[in-house]
């Protein structure tokens, strides 16, 4: 069997604000667009609680990934144990994003950033991962260093560390 984006669907559990968020992220993200949304019946309603006609799910797409959003009451909530990353080419795409993600949210340690709705989002320059996995320790340590320090990623300053001479 194989599996694909189109097989693996993250179902991301809202109290009411499903449609919302997916019109959210939508509008963030370029390559995106919100899909079909689906109503609660009266059928099950003592069981799940919706009211007749609210939305149940709102199914969205960015950059060819599906997710589901469901409303389904405010029994869950995200912790930062799940987070979804962008990875971003240019200082400027950490910026759009960041700023994008971060109103109305909380700005992490990190790269990290907890949007409005309390999903977590790790906004890390592509250029990372090559650093942190220098077969040289004393470079891969400078550049954690510095990034420990940061909330939102400044990819010149990790340039400098990871360049700087012992």
């Amino acid at each position: 069997m194989q599996i694909s984006a189109k097989t693996l669907m993250p179902c991301l559990w809202f109290d009411t604000q499903a449609e919302e968020a997916a019109k959210f992220y939508v509008s963030i993200f370029p390559n995106s667009k919100l899909g079909r949304i689906s109503y609660y019946g009266n059928e099950g309603q003592e069981i799940h609680g919706g009211k007749p006609g609210s939305v149940l799910t709102a199914e969205f797409e960015i950059n060819g990934q599906n997710f589901l959003a469901l409303n389904g009451g405010p029994h869950y909530k995200f912790t930062p144990a799940i987070s979804f990353q962008v990875h971003c080419d240019t200082q400027e795409e950490i910026d759009y994003f960041w700023n994008r993600l971060a109103d109305g949210g909380t700005e992490v340690q990190c790269g990290w950033v907890t949007d409005k709705y309390g999903l977590s989002w790790q906004v890390v320059p592509a250029v990372l991962p090559k650093m942190l996995m220098d077969p040289n320790r004393a470079r891969a340590d400078r550049v954690m260093k510095a990034f420990m320090q940061m909330k939102k990623f400044d990819i010149a300053e990790l340039q400098r560390a990871y360049a700087r001479p012992h």
